[in-house]
């Protein structure tokens, strides 16, 4: 079984991609999720464990209402609302998330200096 992080966009792709620490497979919505597409990635990943990560906005809100009801297995993991998106959350906020949801992760290059220096303030 393989762990499968749904996202809506590229962005957010690149993002995770610089903050996980273990083999995840990033799946990108690109903002609609039509039937079709939705069932697509439910035919595909029924045997994995998924996760979705969307923007606190009201296009992610409505995919994740679809995913609740057609897919009420995959576990849901929230961006904070005060950054509506998965892609401007800072890196320090999005580890703390990924690492609640049980996720290895490591701040890229320059991150964790520049965390620490917020932390010591």
């Amino acid at each position: 079984m393989s762990r499968v992080i749904i996202v809506e966009g590229k962005t957010d792709k690149k993002r995770l991609e610089q903050i996980l620490d273990e083999p995840v497979e990033i799946v990108c919505t690109y903002g609609t999720l039509g039937p079709d597409k939705f069932e697509e990635l439910m035919i595909e990943y029924s045997g994995d464990e998924v996760c979705v990560l969307l923007d606190a906005d009201d296009a992610g809100d409505k995919a994740r209402r679809l995913f609740k009801q057609e897919f009420p297995n995959v576990r849901h993991v929230y961006t904070q609302r005060m950054y509506r998106e998965v892609a401007t959350t800072p890196f320090h906020v999005l580890a703390q998330i990924l690492e609640g949801a049980h996720f290895a992760v490591k701040l890229p290059e320059g991150e964790e200096e520049s965390n620490n220096r917020r932390s010591n303030k």
